[in-house]
């Protein structure tokens, strides 16, 4: 049902109508001034037709946050069991944290042995094995609910 120009405006509406000319603003089809102006009279406005004249000449929603129509050709992608598919952007991630922190501890691991001249234990493992075998069983098997890859 379309508003009635003449109904009162609450705050509530007239920090709607704010915050559209905010994102308006922040994608650049307002200038500084012209929304200083345009808020200025949003909160002097005391009906909805003032609120969407103030407004009429932007839209409300950035047409980039639109989904995209799907291709009529497109087949959703099926994960066949047992089949490796290439790692996520995260889970790259994972491994490449993981490398680097076994690097510095593996590091750390052989100054202290060169300082106390003896072979110690390997410590290091107990922060690359656990880690290490999480990681491998995310790439072999995925998780439960992740369908990115």
């Amino acid at each position: 049902m379309p508003q009635n120009p003449e109904m009162r405006a609450s705050d509530r509406d007239r920090d709607q109508y704010a915050e559209i000319l905010r994102e308006n603003y922040a994608q650049g089809r307002l200038t500084q001034e012209e929304l200083n102006e345009r808020l200025d009279a949003v909160y002097e406005t005391r009906t909805m037709g003032g609120l969407q004249q103030l407004t009429a000449d932007l839209p409300a929603q950035d047409l980039y946050d639109l989904p995209l129509p799907a291709a009529k050709d497109s087949v959703p992608a099926v994960r066949v069991p047992g089949e490796l598919q290439r790692p996520s952007q995260s889970l790259r991630a994972s491994w490449a944290a993981w490398g680097t922190v076994n690097m510095v501890t593996l590091s750390v691991w052989l100054i202290v042995c060169l300082a106390n001249g003896e072979l110690l234990f390997p410590w290091f493992l107990w922060v690359a094995g656990p880690w290490g075998a999480v990681l491998l069983a995310k790439t072999l098997f995925g998780t439960p609910g992740s369908h990115d890859g």
